[in-house]
């Protein structure tokens, strides 16, 4: 009992902290960027260690296997266009060479979808999700994201 509870006090944590939205309007005059980068990208939290432990024994399984490496905090993901880190923690993305912030909202629906995952963590299955998308980033339509990716590159 005592470890659920403590289970959702930090998923609850996690998805309030100001360091899910790099786009937080209060912000003001960028007084907590510092306390954004390290949150977002810094060292990984329980449930964290465990989404990485997930992703060693699903890896090895995707399509995009070859195209990914697990690396300490990260998600290496080698695209056609450029290398991309997803950070397992919060799900953001830095681009290699020079870990360029890579913004990618994902949808506010859940769509028509119905894809069984052995999993209740959304955070994963958002990794997953972007891990697919920048593995084929020739394929990327999005005119926001590919502005990005050719301004990182």
């Amino acid at each position: 009992m005592f470890s659920e509870a403590m289970r959702d006090v930090d998923l609850f944590v996690g998805v309030t902290s100001i360091a899910v939205d790099p786009d937080w309007a209060d912000r003001g005059e960028d007084r907590y960027a510092v306390y954004w980068r390290t949150a977002t990208f810094g060292a990984l939290t329980a449930s964290a260690e465990i989404r990485r432990e997930a992703l060693e024994r699903i890896l090895p399984r995707l399509k995009i296997a070859g195209r990914c490496t697990l690396d300490g905090r990260f998600l290496i993901v080698r695209g056609d266009l450029g290398t991309y880190k997803i950070h397992l923690g919060s799900a953001n993305i830095l681009m290699e060479p020079d870990n360029a912030y890579l913004c990618i909202v994902p949808s506010r629906g859940k769509g028509d979808a119905k894809v069984f995952l052995p999993f209740e963590d959304e955070r994963l299955s958002l990794i997953l999700s972007k891990a697919f998308l920048l593995a084929a980033d020739t394929k990327i339509t999005d005119e926001s994201i590919l502005i990005q990716i050719k301004r990182g590159a």
